[in-house]
């Protein structure tokens, strides 16, 4: 039995399985843990209150090297929370598509203001291959992971309370349409730039509104 203790990112809730994949913050490593069946009370209330962008003090347990075999929690408490919305199959934004330049490598960010203060960038990112050339519909956005941006926001140097992420594709797709992800990044909470973008699209705060989907039958 290995084990893996260290700080995560809840990257999504899978209510179809159900697991819930968190993503280590030290390094691309992405684990699929059992979001129910523990026989402790309090850390079975502990996991099932876990969303999509928390961030968590925890120690997994589970087989390394089997990959068809989900982690366990060992332990588990919530040390921050960035509250995520998404949007898939959706235009992106005209910000983001004036601030994409075709064959960048490096994502790029526009500052948001509300009156004269900076609230927030939109940041485009270059869409890159997964491991061994995989691809995966809605990955949150181009470059994975984000930790470094949820941690402090570029151009603005404070954490994200708040992210919108925009995929152009629907969850069916088999490749990108657009060579680029979007995501939404804001420093405040409840700011009215983040409630017309979520208006727009038609998404709600705190809510994965990804589709469901089995990862083992992708």
């Amino acid at each position: 039995m290995d084990e893996r203790s260290g700080q995560f990112r809840v990257y999504r809730v899978i209510e179809s399985v159900p697991h819930i994949n968190v993503q280590s913050t030290e390094s691309p490593v992405l684990y699929s843990v059992y979001q129910s069946g523990y026989a402790d009370d309090a850390l079975e209330a502990t996991v099932d209150d876990l969303r999509t962008g928390d961030l968590v003090e925890a120690t997994l347990v589970g087989d390394a090297g089997d990959e068809t075999d989900p982690w366990r929690f060992e332990a588990v408490e919530r040390v921050g929370r960035v509250r995520t919305s998404f949007a898939v199959d959706a235009e992106p934004p005209a910000t983001a598509r004036d601030s994409w330049t075709p064959g960048q490598t490096e994502p790029s960010y526009t500052v948001l203001e509300e009156d004269g203060t900076p609230v927030g960038v939109c940041v485009v990112q270059p869409r890159s291959p997964l491991p061994s050339e995989a691809f995966v519909p809605s990955v949150l956005s181009g470059l994975v992971p984000l930790e470094s941006e949820f941690a402090s926001v570029p151009e603005l140097g404070r954490p994200a309370v708040e992210a919108v992420f925009v995929d152009p594709d629907p969850p069916e797709a088999s490749s990108h349409s657009v060579p680029y992800g979007v995501v939404y990044l804001f420093t405040d909470a409840g700011t009215s730039t983040a409630e017309r973008l979520r208006g727009r699209y038609d998404c709600e705060l705190g809510t994965d509104s990804r589709p469901e989907y089995n990862p083992y039958g992708i």
